[in-house]
């Protein structure tokens, strides 16, 4: 009888170690735990337009991953203000239609368009510096695929070209020129 009930606590102490591994795969809290550990965010300060063309719109989420919470929805074309950075997701707010609060996006589905008006084009830095090297020039008012910020700069690519504009060349705006 001695021995049984020595392997029974040790039986109940393996199956609640079991149950919490899949509780925590099952939800995501594991992943989660990972991301929080493994990424840094930067702070931005930037306008962007949802460019999914989703019916349902873009979703925001709780955190930066697919892992997390829909909190609602943003449709196509409408601005965000992108208060942060991290990966391939951003921190977004003051959606102008939609979800209204903050949230997280997937940045693949922001767009900017280029500023420039009356002049050749807008400068693509190779960093957020305009002491960094010009990599490209991009025409006024042409839409870019937005990467990333940190601060007020938008890491964008437009053909095949990754690089860094300024504030005052980038427009947040699908429908109408930031001019």
């Amino acid at each position: 009888m001695a021995k049984k009930v020595k392997k029974a606590p040790s039986k109940l102490i393996t199956g609640l170690v079991f149950s919490c591994i899949s509780v925590m795969l099952n939800t995501g809290i594991g992943y989660q735990i990972a991301l929080a550990k493994s990424t840094n965010s930067q702070k931005c300060d930037i306008i962007a337009y949802v460019t999914d063309t989703d019916p349902q719109g873009l979703n925001v989420r709780s955190g930066a991953s697919t892992y997390n919470t829909i909190l609602g929805q943003i449709p196509i074309n409408e601005t965000v203000q992108v208060i942060g950075a991290t990966g391939d997701w951003v921190q977004i707010n003051n959606a102008s239609n939609g979800f209204q609060g903050t949230g997280w996006v997937f940045v693949p589905k922001l767009g900017l368009t280029t500023q420039g008006y009356g002049t050749n084009g807008v400068d693509l830095y190779a960093s957020n510096s305009q002491e960094s090297q010009k990599v490209r020039i991009i025409p006024a008012n042409t839409a870019v695929k937005l990467l990333g910020c940190q601060g007020d700069w938008a890491q964008v690519e437009y053909q095949g070209v990754k690089g860094w504009l300024t504030k005052e060349d980038q427009c947040g705006a699908a429908l109408t020129s930031c001019s």
